[in-house]
């Protein structure tokens, strides 16, 4: 019976290796991301200055665009849950509530997007009803955005 599972497992699938010009598995980007990931796993995070240290260098690192957001949005992170704990994670600036990463900022150059990325992660409170956003497209932050994502951090760390 092990025998015909295993068969039928390998019928259907190809059994050459990947012909040349076929799509890699990761982009390099995604590579890249996954190595800086790896890094930050080493960096000892327990002192939340080394944390923020990290984070305002990624966003030094940014276009000026993005880079402008990223430092409102540090700004008002920091005046609105000042409790949360700036990170980086693949990366991208980041912030923790208790360990895990509540929410993130990604730039728009990092996966070569139109526009840059706040997102939350599910240990944001955002849920309503069965379906909810949780991450927005960034491609200005005025008054308007600045005062929706106050309410979403707010909402985020309940």
């Amino acid at each position: 019976m092990a025998e015909s599972k295993n068969a039928s497992r390998a019928e259907g699938r190809d059994s050459k290796p990947p012909a040349r010009g076929r799509a890699k598995a990761f982009t390099e980007e995604e590579r890249a991301a996954m190595r800086e990931y790896a890094r930050e796993r080493r960096i000892n995070q327990s002192d939340p200055a080394d944390g923020e240290r990290e984070v305002l260098a990624k966003i030094a690192e940014m276009p000026e665009s993005d880079r402008a957001i990223a430092e409102r949005l540090h700004d008002l992170v920091k005046a609105t849950a000042p409790h949360l704990t700036p990170r980086t994670w693949y990366g991208m600036p980041a912030y923790a509530q208790a360990g895990a990463v509540l929410l993130f900022f990604q730039s728009a150059q990092k996966f070569k997007s139109r526009y840059a990325t706040l997102g939350f992660s599910d240990k944001a409170k955002l849920d309503e009803g069965g379906m909810w956003p949780t991450s927005y497209a960034l491609k200005e932050f005025g008054p308007a955005e600045s005062a929706r994502v106050e309410e979403l951090l707010r909402r985020a760390v309940g």
